[in-house]
């Protein structure tokens, strides 16, 4: 018999350069927990439609199992010769069973093989992921708690903009990975359709029971369309495609903590632990940890686009070229765990240095917004108000002062009538503390949704 799962078709051997090339056991080795769960589940539907018996199905399921142990503890041998894992674990089970070994490919064909194994693998890193997301948002829920009386500058165009909490400020994450699990748990309804059972590209005129394999393996439906199946690679896609947005979330957090964790800014103390320093410069600490979050965002949208390169243009069904989908899956995965593990103890542990932002608070004009919309209270249409206030701001900058700081007159003087009651809305806890709206820094609605998402979280 022929190394090889099609060798009967073949005279002479496979040239060496070819089976090198060829190779994926390099790495969708790491799918062999999922290929031996799925054929140990083909294995009991083939003895539940007669085609094994059951004698013959708990050979092969107790052999799988067995070979799955070798595997993972390194006691499993790998040649590039077997080209992919599954040829690999179903050449370990006919040595072990002999011709029984060979049955177990009955009714499937390596098309719908990999493309169930995949799913499986997704489904259970998509798992993962989402239970990292929870840590992390629980970390930042946790650190709008602790800093929850501190105020912070917002900014617009990395410009002091308005104030908001800091709380305000980290339930913000909160809400962006929160969109990130909606997308996960959106994404496992089409990760979750089996594709076992649709062979090569047509079907099967064996007696199969797909609805059998489907309870089996926990999948919610079956793929309908058999030529569909060889050529899906849709959830794939989209799986990585929610990765590229969790990165895009971690990298924009990361920017502004290496912003804030400059001298400039000062904002944030980030622990000795998730910093590094400088060969040359001995007073340099770095925010390296951060930094290279920023970077790896990179890598996990150049996955993306790697795969959605990789189907352009291709027609049905199975192709070689899907062969190249895990490498980009496999690093878009690996990049983002490990970006996520780390997240959760920097966010956590990372504290806000609130004299170091008190000391500048006031600076920037961050109540004259709310200046305008006291004008707008009283009757001033909204671009008469924003004129005077901008009048008032460059009054300020001329004397190098706030708007507070401001005598009584000099608002008459812009605007006459608009010195009563002014000073009630200026300074940045005043102009806090105006806010009102849904949604809001108003500290009773940071309160209202903090203790909202503690309550989600728990």
């Amino acid at each position: 018999m022929s190394q090889k799962t099609w060798g009967g078709r073949f005279v002479g051997e496979t040239d060496a350069r070819v089976v090198e090339y060829t190779q994926s056991i390099s790495y969708d080795r790491r799918l062999y927990a999922h290929d031996i769960r799925a054929s140990c589940a083909h294995a009991r539907m083939l003895a539940h439609v007669g085609i094994l018996s059951p004698d013959e199905a708990s050979a092969i399921v107790d052999s799988l199992s067995e070979i799955g142990g070798r595997i993972a503890t390194g006691q499993f041998t790998y040649s590039t010769k077997l080209e992919d894992i599954h040829t690999h674990i179903e050449r370990a089970l006919t040595e072990k069973l002999g011709d029984l070994g060979r049955k177990l490919h009955t009714g499937r064909s390596r098309n719908d093989q990999i493309a169930t194994d995949v799913k499986f693998w997704v489904r259970d890193h998509l798992d993962a992921i989402d239970e990292l997301l929870r840590d992390v948002q629980r970390a930042f829920v946790g650190a709008a708690q602790k800093h929850r009386d501190v105020i912070l500058p917002g900014y617009t165009h990395l410009q002091r903009a308005q104030p908001v909490l800091a709380a305000h400020y980290y339930l913000a994450y909160v809400e962006k990975f929160q969109r990130d699990r909606d997308r996960l748990a959106d994404c496992r309804k089409r990760v979750n359709v089996l594709p076992l059972g649709a062979a090569a590209l047509a079907g099967t005129s064996l007696p199969i029971d797909r609805e059998y394999v489907c309870k089996d393996l926990g999948f919610d439906s079956i793929a309908a369309n058999s030529l569909d199946v060889s050529s899906d690679r849709d959830f794939l896609i989209e799986f990585v495609f929610c990765l590229s947005m969790i990165a895009l979330h971690l990298g924009g957090w990361a920017e502004e903590w290496v912003l804030w964790a400059t001298t400039e800014f000062n904002f944030v103390d980030i622990p000795d632990a998730f910093c590094t320093g400088s060969s040359i410069m001995p007073h340099k600490k770095n925010p390296d940890v951060l930094e290279l979050m920023r970077g790896k965002t990179a890598r996990v949208v150049a996955d993306l686009t790697r795969l959605m390169l990789l189907v352009k243009g291709l027609p049905l069904a199975y192709n070689r070229d899907l062969q190249e989908d895990k490498e980009a899956l496999f690093d878009a995965t690996d990049t983002v765990i490990a970006s996520l593990r780390l997240a959760e103890p920097v966010v956590s542990e990372t504290t806000l240095r609130r004299e170091a932002i008190e000391s500048r608070l006031e600076d920037g004009f961050l109540d004259a917004t709310t200046l305008m919309e006291f004008l707008i209270a009283r009757g001033v249409p909204m671009r008469s108000a924003h004129e005077v206030v901008g009048n008032l701001v460059r009054l300020c900058e001329t004397r190098r002062c706030r708007l507070v700081d401001l005598p009584p007159f000099e608002f008459d003087n812009v605007h006459p009538g608009l010195s009563p009651g002014v000073y009630t809305v200026l300074g940045v806890r005043n102009a806090l503390a105006a806010f009102r709206s849904y949604g809001s820094t108003a500290p009773a609605e940071v309160d209202h949704q903090l203790e909202a998402w503690r309550t989600r979280l728990n």
